[in-house]
C-alpha cells in the first residue's frame, strides 16, 4: 500500500509541483489550503506524513501542529515556511514537527527529507525491536519514549539526557553538561544539574525506562543501558 502525504499549502504554484512530484514517486497524496481543512483530514483519514506551511489563511501552521499531535496524530511532520529563524525552527520542533525545511526548496531535498521521515516513524511503530522500557530519544522532536510509553520531561530534563544518551556509557563531566544544557557562560549555582538529575532519575524510574543515569563522583554523570534509538 502507498505511503499517504498531506500537504497543507495555499499556494498553489508551490502546491502543484510538490502533489507532481510526490506522486511520481509512488505516494498518494492530498493538497488542502487550509488549517481547517488539513486538522480534519487528519482525524478523518490515515496520514503517514504531513506537509505543512505556517503561513496559512485560517490560522498559524504551528497551532495546526500543535493540535494535530494533542490530537493524537503521531506521523511524521515535515514544516516547509519562508520562516527561516532559529525561533520559528525551535518552536515548531517543540510544538511537535520532526522535521523542518525553508523556502527555497529544491524537489530532490524534500524527498530525500520525506523518505528519511519514513524510515523513522515505521522504526518508531515497529519498536524497531526494543523491548518494554527500552529508552528511545527523537532529539528532532525532543520527545523521549519507554517503549511505548511517553516520558514528559522539561526542555532542561531533555537537554541533559540528550548530552548523555549522544556520549552513552561514557562519562559526561558536570562542566559539560552545564555548558551544552544550560549556557557555557552560567555563573549559577552547579546545584541546579543535580536538581535536574534528580527529577529526571525520577521520570525514567517511574515510567520502567532501564536506563541508569549514574553519577561518577568528583566527575559527572554516565547514561548506562541499551542502544539509543533516535
Amino acid at each position: 500500500m502507498a505511503h499517504t502525504v498531506l500537504i497543507v499549502e495555499d499556494e498553489e504554484d508551490i502546491a502543484f509541483p510538490l502533489v507532481r512530484t510526490l506522486e511520481r514517486e509512488g505516494y498518494a497524496v492530498r493538497w488542502v489550503d487550509t488549517g481547517g481543512s488539513a486538522l480534519e483530514e487528519l482525524t478523518s483519514r490515515p496520514t503517514d506524513v504531513l506537509i505543512l506551511d505556517l503561513g496559512l489563511p485560517d490560522m498559524d501552521g504551528l497551532d495546526v501542529c500543535r493540535s494535530a499531535r494533542e490530537s493524537g496524530y503521531d506521523g511524521a511532520i515535515m514544516i516547509v515556511t519562508a520562516r527561516a529563524g532559529e525561533l520559528d525552527r525551535v518552536v515548531g520542533l517543540d510544538y511537535g514537527a520532526d522535521d523542518y525545511l525553508s523556502k527555497p526548496f529544491g524537489l530532490a531535498e524534500l524527498q530525500a527529507r520525506v523518505r528519511a521521515l519514513l524510515r523513522r516513524t515505521a522504526s518508531h511503530a515497529s519498536g524497531a525491536g526494543l523491548p518494554e522500557g527500552a529508552l528511545r530519544i527523537d532529539v528532532p522532536a525532543r520527545r523521549v519514549h519507554a517503549g511505548d510509553l511517553e516520558v514528559s520531561l522539561t526542555g532542561k530534563e531533555f537537554d541533559v539526557l540528550a548530552v548523555l544518551a549522544g556520549q552513552r556509557d561514557k562519562v559526561v563531566s558536570r562542566d559539560r553538561l552545564m555548558a551544552e544544557a544550560w549556557d557555557k557562560n552560567w555563573y549559577g549555582s552547579t546545584k541546579t544539574l543535580d536538581v535536574t538529575i534528580g527529577r529526571l532519575r525520577q521520570k525514567l524510574e517511574a515510567a520502567g525506562v532501564t536506563d541508569k543515569v549514574v553519577a561518577v563522583r568528583g566527575v559527572g554523570f554516565r547514561l548506562e543501558g541499551g542502544p539509543q534509538d533516535a
